[in-house]
This record gives structure tokens, sequence and C-alpha cells, in this order.
């Protein structure tokens, strides 16, 4: 993953890690997404496919095992991850 330097000491402010799967939405989305496409599909029904690619997106991220920006500071070295955000894209 790349770097990028930073010219100016931290902030006095603490940072909190963002945790997307520590969330009530992502949890579930994570244990009933799937469960939902399978209900509807034993009723002849099914979601588009834009949902099921966006929940996918979805739980992709904000985490840094997909991929994450290392931001390191100049003077003192002190260094921060920072996860991507995965931006929305047109689905076909």
């Amino acid at each position: 993953m790349g770097s990028l330097l930073l010219s100016t000491q931290p902030t006095n402010t603490t940072y909190q890690k963002h945790c997307p799967e520590q969330t009530l939405l992502y949890q579930l989305i994570e244990d009933n997404h799937k469960h939902l496409d399978s209900y509807l599909s034993q009723q002849g029904k099914y979601l588009p496919n834009y949902v099921k690619h966006e929940f996918e997106k979805y739980l992709q991220c904000g985490r840094l095992e997909n991929g994450f920006l290392r931001a390191k500071y100049q003077d003192c070295h002190h260094e921060k991850l920072v996860a991507f955000a995965l931006a929305a894209e047109p689905v076909e």
C-alpha cells in the first residue's frame, strides 16, 4: 500500500478507529443479506443486482484488510493506517 508523509505534528485530539464491523447495521447486513436473498428466491422473488452489489460493497468499505493508506508524520514519525472507503460505481 502507499504512504503519505504529513508535515505537521498530530493534533492532541484522540483518534478513534472506525470499526464498521462493530456497528449494528453492519452486523445485521452481514448476518442476514444472504438469508434474505435465499428467502426471496424460494418465493420466486429476487433482490435487484444493484442491491446485492451494494450489500457486498458496504461489507468491504472501511476495513483495513480491503486496502489502506499509511500516513506518516515527518517530524515524529507517528503513523496511522487509514482504510479506503469504496466509492459508489454504476452497476450494469
